[in-house]
């Protein structure tokens, strides 16, 4: 089949210089959503029309299977397809899809397809309140007749609940010569491509519907309110599929997902997280409340306090991590690893069971096994131009608020004593200090203040 994805619109109800279709819902946009859902419909042509905004949508969007089509006047829906017959083949059926109608799901449309296979077909749903929407008007024995527009819709045509999504699946031979007589005598004074309905029973051609599974999946987004509930809706959906698969969450409504997350048995998510890109989590991981994982994998048994932020980092199996700890791009570390309260890691390697417990930043650092970091403890890996590596080999113990100025080496075993600033390689099995000589004066008196 072809498939035309119609994303030319402005979208003014935004308020916003960036176009409607590349806001995002679940940290992709809108467009991003539809296409991905074309594609595992597997079409023979995928032609996106685009207008306004023109570059910034073509740029956002990659895929060397699309075709593009520009709409330069946003003259109304018909209008907008009829710059995409150039690239359609005749041979195959045309399916019409929105931009801005991000949640269409793959079995709506192959419903659709089925029952368009002969003549063309419409997408349809029953709204409780269906203001705003085009009415599907039938003749006496239930066949479709017309789409009436809300703003052309007498009384008894208002009342109809029945209304059209937007998404048709066309004959695309017939197509050709249906758009070249629209007219827009109408209140907007545009071509509808929902006139093509009338066109196709005045030449006798079947007109069927199918209906949509669910009524949000058909729901546009015009406004930052559509937008925001929307994404509510589609976080709903991916909540009740990690409840259904056995995930644990503290609050279904309290969670966000923007890519993909995978997951073992018996996993607990607290309240207030966010996963984006993609994100892993082994069996028996728990997730603290207010976490933020971006293209993290966590490994069996991980436990995560509140507010950590991770990008970029693998954890092994058994590690605990925070409360308030910062993983960055590059952080390897390994099982039963202890990083704590405002500790920072960006690449580096941590080895199994090493401790940071508190207030540290490791950076640019290869860090063995059973290492203590104390409380206060630096890398001092950038010189103002370079990046420089820190190494701490086996068993090492660092104490507390030392300052290690890469490059250096610390050897197996090795001591550092609280407060050494480090900058010639510590030897392996010995102590290591370097700080002021402590000296007490019995004979020091306090400064007094200045008599007026």
């Amino acid at each position: 089949m072809n498939i035309v994805v119609l994303a030319a619109g402005q979208g003014k109800r935004m308020y916003s210089a960036l176009p409607k279709v590349l806001h995002l819902l679940a940290g992709k946009p809108l467009v991003s959503h539809v296409l991905e859902t074309a594609r595992q419909l597997q079409p023979e042509k995928l032609v996106m029309v685009y207008g306004h905004g023109g570059e910034q949508v073509r740029s956002a969007l990659a895929g060397d299977d699309l075709h593009w089509a520009l709409q330069s006047e946003q003259l109304g829906t018909g209008h907008a397809l009829a710059q995409a017959l150039p690239a359609l083949s005749d041979a195959a059926q045309t399916l019409v899809l929105y931009g801005d109608v991000p949640l269409i799901s793959e079995a709506s449309l192959r419903r659709l397809l089925q029952a368009g296979q002969e003549g063309l077909a419409i997408l349809t749903v029953e709204l409780a309140d269906p203001a705003g929407y085009g009415r599907i008007v039938r003749d006496p024995t239930g066949r479709v007749a017309c789409i009436v527009e809300e703003k052309d819709a007498g009384s008894d045509e208002k009342a109809i609940r029945e209304v059209n999504t937007g998404i048709m699946v066309l004959p695309t031979a017939r197509l050709r010569e249906w758009l070249a007589a629209l007219k827009n005598d109408n209140a907007q004074g545009e071509y509808y491509l929902t006139d093509l309905v009338a066109l196709a029973v005045a030449a006798g051609v079947p007109v069927h519907t199918a209906a949509a599974a669910t009524e949000w999946e058909v729901l546009g987004v015009n406004n930052k309110l559509q937008l925001a509930q929307l994404e509510r809706q589609y976080q709903s959906m991916l909540a009740e599929r990690l409840l259904l698969a056995g995930v644990r969450l503290a609050d279904p409504a309290r969670i966000d997902v923007r890519g993909s997350l995978t997951h073992g048995r018996d996993v607990f998510i607290d309240v207030g997280c966010v996963f984006e890109g993609e994100v892993e989590l082994g069996d028996g991981v728990e997730i603290g409340p207010y976490c933020v994982l971006r293209n993290v994998r966590l490994a069996a048994g991980c436990r995560v306090a509140a507010y950590c932020h991770f990008d970029g980092a693998t954890v092994g199996a058994e590690s605990i991590l925070g409360p308030y700890a910062r993983l960055r791009p590059g952080a390897e570390l390994g099982p039963e690893v202890h990083v704590g309260n405002f500790v920072e890691v960006k690449k580096s390697t941590i080895g199994a069971q090493s401790k940071a417990n508190h207030l540290a930043y490791i950076g640019d650092a290869e860090i063995g096994q059973r290492v203590n970091i104390g409380a206060g403890t630096i890398t001092c890996n950038y010189d103002g131009v370079n990046k420089h590596k820190t190494i701490i080999e086996d068993d090492a113990f660092i104490g507390s608020d030392s300052q290690l100025v890469a490059p250096v080496t610390v050897g197996r075993g090795a001591t550092l004593g609280a407060g050494t600033t480090l900058t010639k390689n510590a030897p392996a099995e010995a102590l290591t200090v370097s700080r002021a000589k402590q000296l007490s004066l019995s004979n020091w008196e306090r400064p007094k203040p200045k008599q007026k």
